[in-house]
């Protein structure tokens, strides 16, 4: 059966997982952005925008990781885009430019319904409104025995942990402070939800931490 994973999840040595008041300028919030020192300069991440070869190593290992056998994503709006409220039109389609990085069904949570946008590469962002088990199982199907996964924001991770359906979770803690922003794990009880660390190792760049669930 497919895993519901997070992976390559970065959080500041305060917790956060984002800063604040995201924007057009500034995706991951104030400050954000220096939570993904670690993949910027990795293979996998140069060879997504076509930038040539990068960095190889740890980091590069877990940042390819990441995207091995999974069949669909699940994303929360932010994820998408900036926009809020209702879709004023079909303009926007994305943070990526024609060809996101995904390859593969990506499913958005959202509260405004909209047509799927078919994009370069595989991708099609279909947009959900029923929630996050209703996005989980269109995802799963689409998945087609792959696994699926959770790619953020920090409050759509928070969801799908509360509600139990994560299996795996990749962190990534980056030598930064934040001081405010979107605290990905305050209230949550991650031994209760049978989430235990199953691999550890650091990087130059940062703290590499798996979770993974214990059998049910």
């Amino acid at each position: 059966m497919s895993r519901v994973r997070v992976q390559s999840f970065s959080l500041s040595l305060d917790g956060f997982g984002a800063g604040p008041d995201q924007d057009l300028q500034h995706p991951l919030g104030v400050g954000g952005e220096a939570l993904m020192g670690w993949v910027f300069p990795t293979r996998t991440f140069q060879r997504m925008f076509g930038q040539g070869d990068g960095t190889t190593g740890v980091d590069d290992n877990f940042a390819a990781r990441g995207f091995e056998n999974v069949g669909a994503w699940i994303l929360g709006r932010n994820m998408f885009g900036p926009i809020r409220g209702a879709w004023p039109d079909d303009t926007w389609k994305g943070w990526w430019g024609e060809e996101p990085p995904y390859h593969v069904p990506v499913f958005v949570l959202t509260h405004h319904a909209r047509t799927p946008v078919e994009m370069k590469g595989g991708t099609t962002f279909h947009f959900v409104t029923g929630g996050i088990r209703e996005a989980l199982d269109r995802a799963r199907e689409a998945a087609r025995g792959k696994d699926v996964r959770v790619g953020g924001g920090v409050s759509t991770v928070r969801e799908y942990l509360r509600a139990g359906l994560i299996d795996e979770m990749h962190l990534v803690v980056s030598p930064v402070v934040l001081g405010r922003g979107e605290n990905l794990l305050g209230g949550i009880d991650l031994a209760t939800l049978g989430l235990r660390p199953s691999q550890h190792i650091s990087s130059e760049k940062a703290l590499h931490v798996v979770l993974t669930r214990s059998p049910r």
